[in-house]
């Protein structure tokens, strides 16, 4: 597929998808927030990569929120931005995805992060949430995930007083996950893909489903029974006998049950 405000590239099981719109802090619109829904979901249908990366292109944003400009004035959800679908694509991805920020992570771009499966930043990152200042909230994934990483009481004072982190202070508190040189951010975010993309990929999608679940209830749970058991369970003789008795109209031989 081509895209007009991300970019994405495969160098072996890694893939990288670039928020490219570095003249304007790599804010998303609504078209990057389609463009990115609709690159995972491409992933999701190939077995060639085993680890995503997303990142912001030049080096001093990662991603400082979003604009509405161009949208319908109005309060339906033509009037919003469609950050959900972004948020929620990577987290049905069953592939772990790594954040790599190599700027400034600000207001919907540290809630995008976070989000991430895990962070990786370079020193002179910064992290803020910025929403109340500025007549804007983030009123679930950003919240929540934000108490899973901080706790609730950090994770308030973050909403309600913003302050700005460093990396190393978002790292201490365990809002991110490493934090590396600027020169060596590229570098060390490939080496940690890498290390990742050597593990099982089945078990990392079972695992990531099931830290998904806590959060996602019926189809949270739903994934990981249609994503990971049912084509198990497609394969096994006792469903095959079943299909097979059922097509052809007679009792089935219950000596394939259980195998």
């Amino acid at each position: 597929m081509s895209y007009t405000e991300i970019t994405y590239s495969e160098d072996g099981p890694v893939g990288t998808i670039t928020l490219n719109r570095p003249d304007d802090g790599n804010m998303f619109t609504e078209t990057m927030c389609h463009e990115i829904r609709d690159c995972i979901n491409e992933i999701r249908r190939e077995t060639r990569t085993r680890v995503i990366v997303l990142t912001g292109a030049g080096d001093r944003f990662f991603c400082i929120g979003g604009r509405k400009e161009g949208m319908e004035d109005t309060n339906l959800y033509a009037g919003v931005l469609p950050t959900l679908e972004m948020y929620e694509s990577i987290d049905r991805l069953q592939k772990p995805v790594i954040a790599c920020v190599n700027g400034f992570a600000v207001g919907g771009g540290n809630v995008l992060q976070m989000v991430c499966d895990v962070t990786i930043a370079k020193e002179s990152a910064v992290f803020r949430q910025v929403g109340p200042m500025m007549g804007s909230f983030d009123a679930g994934y950003g919240t929540w995930y934000l108490e899973d990483l901080v706790g609730k009481k950090r994770a308030k004072d973050i909403w309600f007083r913003n302050p700005k982190m460093s990396a190393r202070e978002a790292q201490d508190i365990g809002l991110i996950n490493l934090v590396v040189p600027d020169a060596d951010l590229a570098a060390e975010t490939r080496t940690y893909a890498l290390e990742i993309a050597d593990r099982g990929a089945f078990a990392l999608a079972a695992i990531k489903s099931a830290f998904n679940a806590r959060h996602g209830g019926v189809g949270g749970l739903s994934r990981i029974s249609h994503d990971l058991l049912l084509p198990g369970y497609l394969r096994t003789k006792e469903a095959k006998e079943l299909s097979s008795s059922f097509a052809e109209r007679r009792k089935p031989d219950s000596e394939h049950f259980g195998h």
